[in-house]
């Protein structure tokens, strides 16, 4: 009897240390996926300056998946706020590389403006087009503060093409690529304005 006593007793100091150690497991997983998606989000927003928002733009999406456009694909949309009015809308953008598809972060602000341009992911080529990884990148930072309206739509072009942008030395494909898709991102959203932003175009 004491045997079969000591026996359930074992079994049951066994089973609530595994499942104290499963729910350890599970509390520490937690929050270690929290915080790798806390660094993969702050990574994205790279794009976007912090003062400029005080929501969670990725948890407000405002774009249907695939959306196809003139020169490339809208995969996806998000709103950022600050003191609950719209600051910036946050376009990812997919188009054909040289390589293979490269994938943006495109920053808009509510006037239409390039805020900034990221490269999400490529596989162009080493030291040609690869030139578009990177964070900051000086090359598309020469986009930001750029519209629709400046340039005006034909000037949306590398300066080989009879537009006003310089190429990455060596990767015009690539080149032609990113700019189009900032382009088409700049149209798709005076476009859609209202709807992006919540706004009246009369607001």
């Amino acid at each position: 009897m004491n045997n079969r006593g000591g026996v359930a007793i074992l079994i049951l100091v066994i089973g609530l240390g595994v499942g104290a150690t499963y729910l350890t497991h599970l509390g520490t997983a937690g929050r270690i996926e929290a915080q790798r998606q806390a660094l993969a989000n702050r990574a994205l927003l790279e794009v976007l300056p912090t003062e400029r928002y005080d929501n969670q733009p990725l948890a407000h999406p405002i774009v249907p998946a695939s959306v196809t456009l003139a020169h490339s694909t809208l995969l996806g949309g998000y709103l950022a706020t600050r003191s609950g009015q719209p600051s910036a809308v946050l376009l990812r953008s997919q188009a054909q590389g040289y390589e293979g598809s490269i994938e943006l972060l495109i920053a808009i602000d509510p006037q239409g403006r390039l805020l900034g341009v990221k490269t999400l992911r490529q596989s162009e080529t080493r030291g040609l087009g690869a030139a578009i990884a990177g964070w900051p990148n000086a090359w598309l930072q020469t986009f930001t503060g750029k519209s629709r309206q400046a340039p005006e739509d034909s000037g949306w072009a590398l300066k080989k093409d009879q537009g006003q942008f310089d190429q990455l030395a060596g990767a015009t494909v690539t080149s032609r690529a990113v700019l189009q898709a900032v382009h088409d991102a700049l149209r798709y959203f005076d476009e859609h304005k209202a709807q992006l932003t919540g706004v009246a175009a009369n607001e």
